[in-house]
């Protein structure tokens, strides 16, 4: 017996594994610098915490309802209503544990083999994963850097069929930091709005933005009847292993990503719901200084990244991440991200890994203090002069 065709089409996450090479030279004696994982640095906000555990002694160990608490679905309704400038109900909400569930069950519903699915480049690299998963064709749009990172309109014009069947837009972006222009949604909304497609809006970072608050394409007309709004709780409030996100969809589509969670993980946990309501409801200020740290962060590393030979950096809108171009450095992505943690023990992820558009890339998580960043760009800088020469 062997496991079947369609396993080799799943890609994994490079970030998992430079973390494993650099923890492998961390236990060499090697001081590395870890800016490769996209997931907050800061503690879980106290209330939160305490309400998860108020949770444990309250009993919220048990199976709960499959899409969610209800309590807890309205509470994400109401914010996503008022967050997002439209109207939704509890019943369009889908609680699952992580954001990965809605991009599969999503996909699973709505895909059959030999559909299209149009999705930014360089990006998340599970969108490509699941997409060949299932069958269906690939269809990359490359991010252009002179449009800090979004669309040539033209050429998501040109790719957009009627075997186009999912449009997956990431905004703000992984990796880019990105955050798509207003006036760029309302063109897309505009060329899909008669079409039979549906669009998968991934808006896991939508509180943490700086200058420009991001538009999600649901303000438009006849919008939230054709996208998935997926958000959730790993990235706001620093809850990566709570395991907890949630998608907003029409009515039809929430049904059948029940049936599928039934069908895998039953439901989410019920403690973890509870603190997730205590995230909603309560103080948000642990979120504003979070997101004004990042902010003085995103500052210094791409201050310090264009004072680099070879490097070019752009001001990412959202997110926590840089991603200079290296292409004058002349060394490929993957080479010199390498040579950046074997030489200079900073962990950072080759652009090529978030699609083929991401070379001559490189990925910097700034969710590391500010003093590690600072270190970590002089390191950099050290060894510089092995490109800076040629």
């Amino acid at each position: 017996m062997q496991v079947v065709e369609k396993i080799s089409r799943l890609r994994i996450e490079t970030a998992f594994e430079v973390l494993v090479k650099a923890r492998a030279l961390e236990a060499q004696g090697r001081s590395i610098i870890h800016l490769e994982i996209g997931e907050p640095d800061f503690p879980t906000p106290r209330h939160i915490v305490e309400a998860g555990m108020r949770a444990l002694d309250e009993g919220w160990t048990k199976y709960g309802p499959t899409p969610g608490i209800p309590e807890f679905r309205d509470m994400i309704a109401a914010h996503i209503s008022r967050t997002r400038g439209i109207k939704v109900a509890g019943e369009n909400v889908c609680v699952v544990p992580g954001g990965k569930p809605i991009m599969f069950f999503t996909m699973i519903a709505l895909l059959e083999e030999g559909d299209e699915v149009i999705y930014p480049d360089p990006s998340f690299p599970i969108y490509e994963s699941m997409i060949r998963f299932l069958g269906a064709k690939p269809v990359p749009i490359p991010l252009v850097e002179k449009r800090g990172f979004s669309f040539d309109l033209d050429v998501f014009h040109k790719k957009l069929s009627e075997k186009t069947k999912l449009i997956i837009l990431n905004s703000p972006a992984n990796p880019a930091g990105s955050v798509i222009p207003k006036e760029d949604l309302k063109a897309i909304a505009d060329m899909v709005h008669d079409k039979d497609v549906m669009i998968l809006s991934d808006e896991i970072y939508s509180r943490i933005w700086y200058e420009t608050e991001p538009t999600s394409i649901t303000s438009f007309d006849g919008m939230v009847e054709k996208t998935i709004i997926l958000d959730g709780f790993s990235k706001t409030y620093a809850m990566t292993g709570w395991r907890l996100g949630f998608g907003v969809m029409p009515l039809w589509l929430a049904d059948a990503v029940n049936i599928l969670t039934v069908n895998s993980n039953s439901c989410t946990a019920s403690f973890t719901q509870r603190a997730g309501m205590a995230a909603l409801s309560g103080p948000q200020d642990g979120v504003t200084a979070m997101v004004t740290e990042f902010a003085k962060r995103r500052n210094a590393i791409v201050k310090g990244l264009n004072e680099i030979p070879g490097f070019r950096c752009q001001l990412p809108a959202g997110a926590f991440y840089a991603f200079p171009n290296v292409t004058g450095t002349g060394i490929p992505s993957k080479q010199l991200a390498d040579i950046l943690l074997n030489d200079a023990g900073v962990a950072c992820l080759n652009g090529a890994g978030f699609g083929k558009y991401g070379e001559g890339y490189i990925r910097f998580s700034y969710a590391n203090s500010l003093p590690n960043i600072l270190e970590a760009v002089e390191r950099i800088r050290k060894i510089s002069d092995r490109w800076a020469k040629e």
